[in-house]
């Protein structure tokens, strides 16, 4: 946020799910599905995972703690702290032609709001890309913290 309230322009899709996630109070992430490798998935870290970011401008490789939430592929660490803070491997930027989003919540949200959220972002992302198509799926974890 900048000092009078307003989000910094980034990029058209970026903006967009980072409305949503001030809007819905939720966490939105944007990927570049293209650039994973094998699926992605929750896990929890070991703390030996590489994660790509940058530190003042320059590529680092940065590894989470143990036991961080994490999403990740079959190369390393994609998103750390959930999906709060994003890798360069697979950020989205204007070339991507393959999006994955990830809305996460926590059982005080409303699964309608959470609903609503998701189909909010769908329909903004239509509008400026007119003929993208996109499904929504709910993810929930067992009681093994697995997600089904």
């Amino acid at each position: 946020m900048l000092k009078e309230g307003s989000l910094p322009a980034i990029d058209p899709v970026v903006d967009i799910y980072n409305a949503i996630s001030i809007r819905y109070a939720v966490p939105v992430g944007g990927e570049n599905l293209a650039a994973y490798r094998g699926e992605p998935r929750l896990a929890i870290a070991r703390g030996d995972e590489p994660f790509d970011t940058l530190k003042s401008a320059e590529p680092v490789v940065e590894y989470p703690e143990p036991g961080e939430v994490i999403w990740r592929d079959d190369i390393g660490v994609t998103c750390r702290r959930w999906n709060w803070r994003q890798g360069v491997r697979t950020r989205l930027d204007s070339g991507a032609q393959t999006m994955w989003f990830i809305l996460e919540s926590l059982p005080a949200m409303p699964l309608s709001a959470l609903h609503e959220a998701g189909e909010r972002l769908v329909g903004y992302l239509q509008q400026l890309m007119p003929g993208a198509r996109a499904s929504i799926t709910l993810l929930r974890a067992d009681d093994e913290g697995d997600l089904r």
